[in-house]
């Protein structure tokens, strides 16, 4: 059975950092992904990586988060720095099997105020 679990949000100051983990279990996966939902909008992609290793960064973010991979693990980290309030929302991570299935984590709340 495919699990998404992740873990480390919270009440940050803003221009504070914050980590997130996302350990994903039950299959071998080719991508996994950080996502993020703020309220009243929609969800969208901040970064992924693929087991090629190679990682990719929205515009959004880039410069500012950062993705780490434990690939013997499916563990992927997301190091969040100069929060914003803007920064504020639902973190989901996703992960796709080789098959091309989608299992999504139910999320951790970011919250970025002072």
């Amino acid at each position: 059975q495919v699990q998404v679990v992740e873990s480390g949000g919270g009440l940050v100051q803003p221009g504070g950092s914050l980590g997130l983990s996302c350990e994903a279990s039950g299959s071998i996966f080719s991508i996994m992904g950080w996502y993020r939902q703020a309220p009243g909008k929609e969800r969208e992609l901040l970064a992924l990586t693929r087991s090629d290793g190679s990682i990719e960064y929205a515009d959004s973010v880039k410069g500012r988060f950062t993705i780490s991979v434990w690939n013997t693990r499916n563990i992927m980290y997301l190091q969040m720095t100069s929060l914003e309030p803007e920064d504020t929302a639902v973190y989901y991570c996703k992960a796709t099997t080789q098959t091309g299935m989608d299992h999504w984590g139910k999320g951790t709340l970011v919250t970025v105020s002072p």
